[in-house]
């Protein structure tokens, strides 16, 4: 006879289990403590086995008969379903350890084990905050293209295309890494490609003009701000290197005997050494400022702070104390205003000044030959450009 309700509740414990059948390989165990599981008897290859279905009342007899029916379901096709209880916990605890979350952090901390600049591992850790809040929780082999894009139009919305762009691309990374470890099939940020509007490229403003950088350097001379700013100032449009590179320099890395700067492979974009030669106004410009920061770690300071660089918004804050604007000038504009006028110099080979700029060589032969070429014409150069420089800056204004 099938169980009913009014069985189930009024089953008393014994001494030992009990068994109350309810048809089927299905039955009830009362254990000797009171507890009433559920339990499904079948045999599977000729072996008896047993199936958990859960405990009464949590699991109700309607529910243990349907429980009862997928499991039959799955014999009926040579499917254990033990097994496959079990298999689908282990998949279960898989997933919930397999959150984008958790492999995003993992994926982060393979780059800062491969030896990633920091600024790089900064940006990757900003980017995976902004995926967090929708994509953190979910199981990384789950996440389907429409839920990754609708976090990416938000942002773009909000007038961010460029990090909607760079959002899509640091999942992707994260993607990718998870099938290549085995936590995931695909890649999903990949079909997106196209999906957002493609952000409008801002360039640096630079001035390129020759009579301009005059004037402009001349401007640079009469800055009445903080000294240390005055000669960083001074000091960027000669050695024309990153912004971020030339405030966040250490006196440690400064070889005035052979006249070097070797900026290492952790504050590189590319994450390789760069050596910049240091014409004799550069050697000069660095001496005024040891003479007032040398006894600390950084050549630039923060104002508030010895033990932090200086702020990246020094350099343009006092151009634009000097009347030059965002879209006239920038800290790293010097760089544009290096590369073109060098280039139409026609004195340099143009691979030598895109290796003093330190760009990337997509070429990895060509790349592995640049970093030890064109030394003794960049040391050329780079007397030349701040010679070039001092002419600009002494040139009569009306010139």
């Amino acid at each position: 006879m099938p169980l009913t309700d009014t069985q189930i509740r009024n089953a008393k414990p014994g001494p030992k289990e009990r068994k109350i059948a309810d048809g089927k390989g299905l039955y009830l165990a009362v254990t000797p403590s009171g507890s009433k599981l559920w339990r499904y008897k079948y045999r599977f290859h000729r072996k008896e086995k047993k199936l958990a279905l859960g405990a009464y009342p949590e699991i109700s007899l309607k529910i243990a008969r349907h429980r009862c029916e997928d499991a039959r379901r799955l014999l009926e096709t040579g499917v254990d379903p033990s097994q496959a209880k079990q298999e689908g916990r282990v998949a279960a605890i898989m997933a919930a350890g397999n959150t984008f979350a958790m492999v995003a952090d993992e994926f982060i901390e393979k780059l800062a084990q491969e030896g990633r600049a920091e600024n790089t591992i900064i940006k990757a850790q900003w980017l995976r905050a902004q995926l967090m809040p929708a994509l953190g929780h979910r199981p990384v082999a789950e996440i389907k293209p429409y839920e990754l894009l609708a976090v990416l139009k938000k942002v773009e919305n909000a007038g961010k295309r460029e990090t909607a762009r760079r959002l899509r691309s640091f999942a992707s990374r994260v993607f990718r890494y998870a099938v290549a470890t085995a936590r995931s099939t695909h890649d999903p940020a990949q079909l997106l490609q196209g999906a957002l509007t493609a952000p409008i490229l801002k360039h640096h403003a630079a001035i390129t003009d020759p009579k301009a950088l005059g004037g402009l350097l001349r401007a640079i001379d009469g800055y009445t701000g903080q000294p240390t700013t005055m000669i960083a100032l001074k000091l960027t449009p000669h050695l024309f290197q990153r912004p971020g590179e030339i405030r966040k320099s250490t006196w440690a890395e400064f070889d005035f005997e052979t006249a070097v700067w070797t900026i290492p492979a952790s504050r590189m974009k590319q994450r390789q050494p760069h050596r910049v030669p240091l014409s004799i106004q550069s050697i000069n410009l660095l001496t005024q400022v040891r003479a007032l920061t040398g006894h600390g770690k950084y050549v630039f300071p923060s104002m508030r702070s010895l033990s932090r660089p200086m702020s990246e918004n020094t350099i343009n804050g006092a151009l634009r104390r000097l009347g030059y604007g965002g879209d006239e000038m920038t800290a790293h504009g010097f760089r544009s205003t290096a590369s073109t006028l060098l280039n139409e110099s026609g004195l340099w080979n143009p691979d030598a000044i895109e290796r003093a700029l330190s760009h990337a060589e997509k070429n990895q032969v060509r790349a592995a030959y640049h970093r030890s070429a064109y030394w003794d014409e960049r040391v050329r150069m780079s007397q030349w450009w701040s010679d070039y420089l001092d002419q600009l800056r002494d040139a009569a204004s009306s010139k």
